[in-house]
């Protein structure tokens, strides 16, 4: 393409990450912006917070695409004294447009969760849970399920999955017999215990995801379920970033920078044993 708007770079991601692919309870595609406006950078990022939108107006982008909805949930005012109405306020005048891409992108093939396998190196990836309705096909779905180049226990995976996803302070944890071999695994960027049974009915060694809470853990280990490994949301789907920016470069003449801000709100973490609380 030889010119790039908020109107190019929209319809783009929208055929990319069709809008009819988004749960029906998901807000998805241009949140704000001109549609004339001309883009010259873009910053990808998980979320749109204070911290990425002032990394934004430090880069002079022109776009925000984020894979987080700035507003979810309906709100009656964005004044400027809301933590949204500020973002919004800050947005429009610095000419910022966004953009998100939220379970449209995590079930596309190639979406959230393939970003996710790749870094784990797993191969031969299917769906964790195929795609239905206007999304279904083509290898489309929540999550994937993959095979590892060579099997390895529970405690080098969860050390594999340390040293390949994104550092933040929680780090990644798993639950199951450390000497447990692994060779298939499912992985969900984001929170993922809704889809415990999904893992169990997959017959796989391991499932990684984020948000994993005490109970459904402890029930799903005790009828039999495949180890767990739970990073932090953030981490899960950052990778996706990187794919998404390399798309966005081969189709228009713009930069793309992807934001390493960890917006992860754990920021500290320590163990008893530990001589000092590491962040």
């Amino acid at each position: 393409m030889t010119d790039s708007t908020v109107r190019t770079v929209v319809d783009a991601l929208d055929t990319r990450y069709p809008r009819s692919w988004a749960e029906s309870w998901d807000r998805v595609g241009l949140v704000l912006g001109e549609f004339d406006h001309p883009v010259t950078r873009v910053l990808c990022v998980v979320d749109c917070v204070p911290e990425t939108v002032e990394q934004a107006v430090d880069l002079g982008a022109d776009l925000i695409v984020a894979h987080h909805p700035l507003f979810l949930k309906p709100v009656s005012s964005i004044a400027p004294d809301t933590f949204k109405g500020r973002i919004v306020h800050r947005l429009i005048r610095a000419g910022v447009a966004l953009y998100t891409a939220h379970t449209n992108a995590d079930v596309a093939n190639p979406g959230v969760s393939d970003a996710l396998a790749a870094r784990l190196g797993l191969t031969d990836l299917r769906p964790l849970a195929p795609a239905e309705g206007a999304a279904a096909g083509e290898g489309r779905g929540l999550g994937r399920i993959g095979v590892l180049p060579e099997p390895l226990t529970l405690a080098e995976l969860t050390r594999l999955a340390a040293e390949r996803l994104p550092a933040t302070s929680a780090g990644v944890r798993s639950a199951g017999d450390p000497d447990r071999p692994i060779r298939t695994v499912a992985v969900c960027g984001g929170a993922g215990d809704s889809f415990l049974p999904d893992a169990t009915r997959a017959g796989v060694d391991a499932y990684l995801c984020a948000d994993l809470r005490h109970h459904p853990v402890s029930e799903h280990l005790a009828a039999g379920g495949p180890a767990l490994l739970d990073v932090a949301h953030w981490a899960s789907e950052r990778p996706w970033l990187d794919d998404v920016a390399a798309w966005l470069r081969e189709v228009f003449p713009v930069e793309v920078v992807v934001s390493d801000v960890d917006t992860d709100p754990w920021t500290v973490h320590a163990n008893r044993d530990d001589l000092e609380i590491r962040p």
